[in-house]
């Protein structure tokens, strides 16, 4: 059980994918200009991560090591088909915010490199809980990182505004160099705090 738990919460602080592991950079500085876009990436994210991570555990012994990675693709891009679907039909706002970077969740590295290096080699109960573990830190990642951006850039968070009436914002801030700002900031602090 002690293990189960490790695998759960090293994605939540010791290897949170686009802090720890320097992992995912592409959808995290690109969709983060709110804290909408960033949940809803990383929902989107830990969906296709969890199911995929249980799939390639329950058939790690059927699998040829000849063609693991074009079946583990195989897998993911089923579920990011799937998420792509939903989004369509139900939040379709934001699956226009999102643009090109739901489909790109098939070659997501934290993803693949999860099903390589994970639920390739354990159970399906462990590889779920590393699944869960990552794709939730992936989104705490994307949504904090979102919402500094958001509130330092218009003021506002999830659309709300949060910030005195006479509060000027950083417009930068919503724009690809706002993104490097943010994030620099955030490892910086990360490193002061340690593991």
């Amino acid at each position: 059980m002690a293990t189960l738990a490790k695998d759960f919460t090293k994605g939540l602080w010791k290897e949170i994918p686009p802090f720890r592991l320097v992992l995912g950079l592409c959808p995290t500085l690109a969709v983060t200009k709110s804290a909408m876009n960033g949940l809803g990436m990383g929902a989107a994210a830990t969906f296709v991560l969890l199911m995929s991570n249980i799939i390639i555990a329950s058939l790690r012994n059927v699998i040829p090591k000849k063609v693991r990675l074009a079946s583990y693709i195989v897998i993911i891009a089923t579920f990011v088909v799937i998420v792509e679907n939903v989004m369509q039909a139900y939040t379709y706002g934001l699956y226009e915010r999102l643009g090109i970077f739901i489909p790109l969740i098939v070659v997501n590295c934290i993803i693949l490199g999860r099903a390589e290096a994970f639920a390739s080699k354990n159970a399906v109960i462990h590889s779920a809980a590393d699944g869960l573990g990552m794709g939730l830190g992936f989104t705490i990642s994307l949504t904090v990182l979102g919402a500094l951006r958001e509130i330092l850039g218009t003021g506002s968070l999830f659309g709300i505004p949060v910030m005195w009436s006479s509060f000027e914002p950083f417009t930068f801030m919503v724009e690809a160099p706002g993104a490097f700002i943010c994030l620099g900031l955030i490892l910086g602090i990360m490193n002061v705090l340690g593991d």
